[in-house]
């Protein structure tokens, strides 16, 4: 028997997602019977894929393409009795319906969004801007929604239907979910009525439009519905009129389009002879977070306060979608690296150049030419390293003013150390080795480590010794050399406390990986190598140091084993780590959220694309993986790493998955506590019933 609990937790709708729907039916101008029927198979189909919102192209109950036949009475009282069938045939489904039809109250005529659930006409959504110039003549029929005389209107038996352009719909048990919707024409206006509506609350916007096409005006249409949902940091779904319309002057393509936040989420297929639906899964809590802290949308909202409060909200509640139910939309395993090769190029590209243009701004600036370096043959440092060599490119200064220093300790692996100065010497920086043994016995004997009198204590302090060793001696060199200390560490290490503090790796004079997560770096340096950005040998090298396990080679292993430290093993799977850190400080979310959508990611390594990771290294985690790394992840994030970040160095923010910089993206106390994140995870379940 499945735990309830646990089926709760498989439903997106728990976690601040809405699955919405977009229909182009076929219709047959001025036939409103057929056009019915149509609608409410297209609405069948919307709520067996578990969807609550169902938008449908404007005037769709009549066709758009009736020009003076909306005049007549036969084709009115068509549309009343194709709106009695609708609500009557879809009254058993848990679907809010919006259909577009030509409504006549008061002698007027208007273009009208008419939203059902459950065979109840919650409200009449009424265009306001009706083009009349080129093709379109609806002028000659429609009145604009200011001519309305009155708020409320009679329908199909109902009386006090809200009426006007002015309505916000708040659906009061589905949390951020309020709509609005505006009628093709008003997008296009240069203030339209959805930013309004998104200042007042609204995150998702439906359009019904009927927009014939031209040469280039599909790409038009989708720029101009991406940036309105951008600007409006908002959902917006288009449904635009399809096949049946009247080609007497014009032609359609059924275009129908989700967007969330200036993302393209889903596109219907453009010129086909048949109905068709889209869906997608909406984030509502993305919108509202990214609106939380644009705080100019805030203000933006004050300063249009009194439009803002014309608007009336119209309060509903949908039945609950109960269940297992993951996501159809695919979320990327790794938010940080593009799957497309093209986009991904593009990426490594700019964080690369970033990471090159502020290095050497800080040394124009500082007046210092030289740049010493720590170079263990791991991931990090041999990224820093490269940074610096193509940064010494760029100023026009030989590569040997890098002062690169390989420094061997206890646990340093055969294989680390021989890449560290093979690198070295294919890049042709000034190479230098120090071995940092004898400075480290010393302290351990100045303290009086057990160590220092042959017994095998691996604890902390034999751990930071070395760490703390190496930092010292590249500042010294630094002051000697009259140079800057570079950084290696990452965003991934800091996230996850993963670095020693203060005379450690924790400090440089500039960190040019700060704001770059371990992901990102192993592709940076796969593009570095496969792009040949230096030469065939120095790319060689760089892809074996890709095939070297993620260690700090800091306790010795047994009879010469190396490394017998896996950082992996520690501190998590930096795949999901990362996954982990960008939506916790990206956007926020709770615990219980992230770990859904990582398990819908993750779950099955057969599933959705990959970005240019090896067959053999493609993983999936099960949901008892994910909460236990997850805790992981929180503890130190929260608990016990935020000292560490309250004083790191300079460095260059790369990417919008933000920076922990205090000065920039993220400042919190040091001091604070996990519990209730932590407290949240345990929500999480340990395995999958389903």
């Amino acid at each position: 028997m499945k735990n309830e609990g646990t089926d709760q937790f498989f439903n997106l709708y728990r976690h601040g997602f809405i699955r919405v729907a977009v229909c182009t039916p076929t219709v047959k101008v001025a036939d409103t019977g057929f056009n019915a029927g149509e609608t409410i198979r297209l609405a069948r189909e919307a709520a067996e894929r578990k969807a609550v919102f169902a938008l449908f192209p404007e005037l769709g109950l009549s066709a758009y393409s009736n020009d003076d036949l909306f005049q007549q009475e036969a084709l009115l009282q068509g549309i009343i009795r194709a709106i009695e069938r609708i609500a009557r045939e879809t009254a058993s489904l848990n679907l809010i319906l919006v259909v577009g039809a030509p409504l006549r109250f008061n002698s007027r005529l208007f273009n009208c969004g008419i939203v059902l659930y459950r065979g109840r006409i919650i409200g009449i959504a009424v265009k306001s801007y009706l083009p009349n110039y080129r093709e379109f003549y609806e002028g000659r029929q429609f009145s604009p929604s200011e001519e309305a005389l009155a708020k409320t209107v009679r329908l199909c038996g109902q009386q006090e239907i809200p009426f006007g352009a002015d309505l916000l719909f708040e659906v009061g048990n589905i949390r951020h979910f309020r709509f609005f919707l505006e009628m093709c024409e008003d997008v296009w206006v240069p203030i339209p009525p959805s930013c309004f509506a998104s200042l007042a609350g609204a995150t998702v916007i439906g359009n019904l439009s009927a927009s014939n096409v031209t040469i280039g005006k599909a790409e038009y249409r989708q720029s101009l519905t991406a940036n309105q949902s951008a600007r409006c940091i908002a959902a917006y779904l288009y449904a635009a009129a399809g096949p049946g319309e009247s080609t007497t002057d014009l032609a359609w393509d059924g275009h129908a389009m989700i967007c969330e936040n200036g993302s393209l989420l889903a596109e219907s297929e453009r010129f086909l002879e048949r109905s068709q639906l889209i869906l997608a899964d909406l984030d509502l809590d993305r919108l509202v977070q990214d609106r939380m802290r644009q705080t100019t949308f805030g203000r933006n909202a004050f300063t249009h306060r009194e439009t803002l409060l014309k608007f009336r909200r119209i309060e509903m509640n949908l039945d609950p979608i109960e269940g297992r139910l993951l996501l159809d939309r695919e979320y990327a395993r790794f938010p940080y690296i593009p799957t497309d090769p093209a986009k991904r190029d593009q990426r490594c590209y700019e964080a690369y150049n970033i990471q090159v243009q502020g290095l050497a701004q800080r040394l124009k600036s500082s007046g210092i030419g030289k740049v010493v370096i720590g170079v263990s043959g791991g991931l990090d440092s041999t990224h820093a390293l490269i940074v610096a060599a193509r940064t010494m490119d760029m100023l026009k200064l030989p590569r040997s003013h890098v002062l690169a220093y390989t420094m061997p300790g206890f646990a340093t692996s055969d294989k680390t150390y021989r890449n560290a100065l093979c690198l070295m010497k294919a890049l042709g920086v000034d190479a230098n080795e120090i071995d940092i043994r004898p400075s480290c016995t010393q302290m351990l004997k100045d303290i009086g480590h057990p160590c220092a009198e042959g017994k095998t204590v691996y604890d902390i302090t034999f751990e930071n010794i070395q760490a703390g060793e190496r930092t010292s001696h590249l500042f010294r060199i630094a002051n000697r050399r009259n140079a800057l200390v570079i950084g290696t560490g990452d965003l991934s290490e800091l996230a996850l406390g993963w670095c020693t503090y203060g005379v450690g790796d924790h400090m440089s004079h500039y960190n040019v990986n700060a704001s770059i997560p371990k992901t990102l770096i192993q592709h940076l340096i796969r593009w570095v190598a496969r792009s040949v950005q230096f030469s065939p040998e120095a790319s060689a090298i760089l892809l074996d140091i890709l095939e070297t396990e993620i260690s700090p080679e800091l306790i010795p292993g047994d009879a010469g084993v190396q490394p017998s430290q896996r950082t992996e093993a520690i501190v998590g799977p930096y795949e999901l780590q990362d996954f982990n850190i960008f939506y916790t400080i990206r956007f926020g979310y709770l615990p219980t959220k992230i770990a859904f959508m990582a398990y819908c990611a993750w779950r099955d390594r057969t599933q959705g694309h990959w970005p240019d990771v090896p067959e053999a290294k493609r993983n999936a985690y099960t949901i008892g993986e994910i909460r236990h790394w997850l805790e992981v992840y929180l503890y130190r994030f929260f608990q016990i790493s935020q000292f560490k970040r309250s004083c790191i160095p300079n460095g260059p923010k790369v990417g919008s998955g933000g920076s922990l910089s205090p000065r920039g993206d993220y400042r919190a106390p040091s001091d604070s506590e996990a519990a209730v994140w932590l407290e949240d995870a345990k929500r999480i379940p340990e395995r999958d019933e389903g």
